[in-house]
């Protein structure tokens, strides 16, 4: 079957749409979130009484006016406010990471199980590279948000309403231009220079993905690479692709460059401005040098939180194009809907499925515009070896895909014991069929654990057994550590025979009462072909086996071979 391997495009969602499904997920660690706003906005409390305290303190010296706190105890409470300052910064900082971490967690299971759902149909063709970035790096930057977007938005809304209420105290005029001046900083600014940068953010995000895939496939086909002498032109393709990666990241980096240096101008306006105005309020009567050395300070020592928002903005592009990437991923439906309630979901039912055999009829499946079958129908009787044969592209495989109902047809319908494969309950129906594809996917463990996923807890005995009839225990003994043994990544260190005897095997565990099998000994030797055509021919005495094979030796064990013609 062919497979659409484009890049699927996906409409842009907003940005503050984005944000509010990210919020949900916290609802759980809603009391842990209010105390991390608890903490931080006490703890820049703290940090600015530190400064306004000490300018109160320097003025009640002067003489200019009367200290906020007395002088004899002032140094006591600069002390404790520092203190105090380093403690709830810790405690605000572990409860928003200790929810950054937990949701990032749940994150990963919601995407896992939504990779689980959506296999195989709709991945494949989808870049393998890709997907780890989304798993990996774009999960990870999601703590960006959790960890350092929400609580400080609410602390800095606290604290700047507070600040604004002290500076009103000493003059109406000044809280007026403070407020101007936190919500410039804390809004005005990384609003715009989010809208600016987002479509850049999701761009870089993009991009990354994109390379990983290729240096993933760089990586996975690097024999070929060296064989054809295709090693300065993937090199090339590298270069370019990191060019362009390299040139959304200068953008971004231009935009933060200019964000920090506009937030720190209209800081530094915003501060001689309420300077400028307690300055003339001072010459005219109307406050003392006091208030305006502490209005003044006051405001100056406030940007904090605010200023931390601003320049959130910067990692705040990539933070919620990870996040555009991870919710796109959660909101794919999958081709085919499991069913968890079905008919025939328990053992005894399960066993039926080999009796009465497989009914296709009238059958009309198509990918995209390329039509695979059309009006086929075909009876497969139970308890019996039926072999199909064919020239390629004719839908063989595509057929065994969807007896395992990774697809569903167009129209028509395929029956298993009489019953309708769309309503059997799923799990009942992997329980009772076994697939043995052209490649077997092994797992970087060892041989016998690779094994034993056709079966899980299955003993050791029983995996012996299986990879006897797969004509492998030979091989596995001969080995020093044996069924211990570590096959590597994607079972590079295995042949393509052996990693084919290893998906055998898993079949012979499963024991599944129907055996799907493409082309299983397409890889072998005409000695471990015999030896595992007999297996099967021996134990499929009461199992209903589809064998789909080029190989007419392969063929020769089965009661019927139907010949299957391209474009039917």
């Amino acid at each position: 079957m062919k497979c659409n391997t484009a890049q699927r495009k996906v409409e842009k969602k907003n940005a503050f749409l984005i944000m509010a499904r990210l919020i949900v997920l916290i609802r759980t660690l809603i009391p842990v979130m209010l105390l991390a706003i608890f903490f931080g906005s006490i703890g820049h409390l703290c940090a600015i009484a530190v400064t306004v305290s000490a300018a109160s303190g320097i003025a009640g010296i002067a003489g200019q006016s009367a200290p906020l706190l007395p002088l004899r105890i002032l140094p006591y409470f600069l002390i404790a406010f520092a203190v105090c300052r380093g403690i709830f910064h810790y405690a605000e900082q572990y409860c928003n990471h200790l929810i950054a971490f937990k949701l990032l967690a749940v994150i990963r299971h919601r995407i896992f199980a939504k990779l689980r759902e959506l296999c195989p149909a709709k991945l494949e063709g989808r870049d393998k590279g890709n997907l780890i970035s989304i798993i990996t790096s774009d999960i990870e930057l999601l703590e960006v948000f959790y960890a350092h977007t929400i609580s400080p938005v609410a602390i800095a809304l606290i604290v700047s309403a507070c600040m604004t209420v002290f500076i009103w105290h000493g003059s109406a005029a000044a809280g007026i231009i403070a407020l101007c001046a936190y919500i410039t900083v804390g809004a005005v600014i990384p609003l715009a220079n989010a809208k600016l940068g987002g479509a850049e953010g999701l761009k870089f995000r993009n991009a990354f993905g994109n390379l990983s895939a290729f240096v993933l496939d760089s990586l996975r086909g690097l024999d070929e690479t060296i064989q054809y002498g295709c090693g300065k032109k993937r090199l090339s393709e590298l270069e370019m692709k990191s060019q362009k990666l390299t040139a959304t990241q200068k953008k971004l980096s231009a935009l933060e460059s200019y964000q920090r240096a506009i937030t720190n101008f209209v800081i530094l306006a915003f501060d001689a401005a309420v300077f400028y105005l307690m300055l003339r309020s001072f010459f005219a009567g109307s406050v003392s040098l006091g208030s305006v050395v502490v209005t003044t300070t006051a405001l100056m020592s406030s940007f904090g939180p605010v200023v931390a928002l601003s320049n959130l903005s910067n990692n705040l592009m990539q933070t919620l194009a990870s996040g555009e990437r991870v919710l796109s991923l959660l909101d794919e439906k999958p081709v085919v809907e499991e069913v968890t309630s079905g008919s025939m979901n328990d053992e005894t039912a399960e066993k039926a499925f080999a009796v009465n055999g497989i009914d296709i009829a009238n059958a009309d499946f198509s990918y995209g515009a390329e039509n695979i079958l059309t009006n086929f129908s075909l009876k497969i009787p139970g308890r019996k070896i039926f072999g199909i044969h064919g020239p390629s592209g004719c839908g063989k495989s595509t057929l065994l895909k969807l007896l395992m109902r990774f697809w569903d047809l167009q129209s028509g319908s395929i029956s298993l014991s009489k019953k309708d494969i769309r309503t059997i309950d799923t799990a009942s129906l992997r329980r009772a069929e076994s697939y043995v594809t052209q490649e077997t996917s092994l797992f970087r463990d060892t041989i016998a654990n690779n094994i034993a996923i056709g079966k899980i807890g299955a003993s050791r005995k029983e995996i012996i057994d299986a990879a006897k009839k797969a004509s492998l225990d030979e091989f596995v003994s001969s080995l020093p550590d044996g069924y211990d043994t570590e096959v590597g990544e994607l079972g590079s260190t295995l042949s393509g025979g052996e990693r084919q005897r290893i998906g055998l095997a898993r079949a012979f565990l499963h024991d599944a009462p129907i055996m799907f099998l493409d082309e299983p000994t397409s890889n072998l030797d005409s000695l471990n072909e015999g030896i595992i055509l007999k297996s099967l021919n021996e134990k499929s005495k009461r199992k209903t086996v589809v064998i789909v094979s080029h190989r007419m030796s392969t063929l020769n064990i089965a009661h019927t071979v139907f010949e299957m013609e391209k474009f039917l």
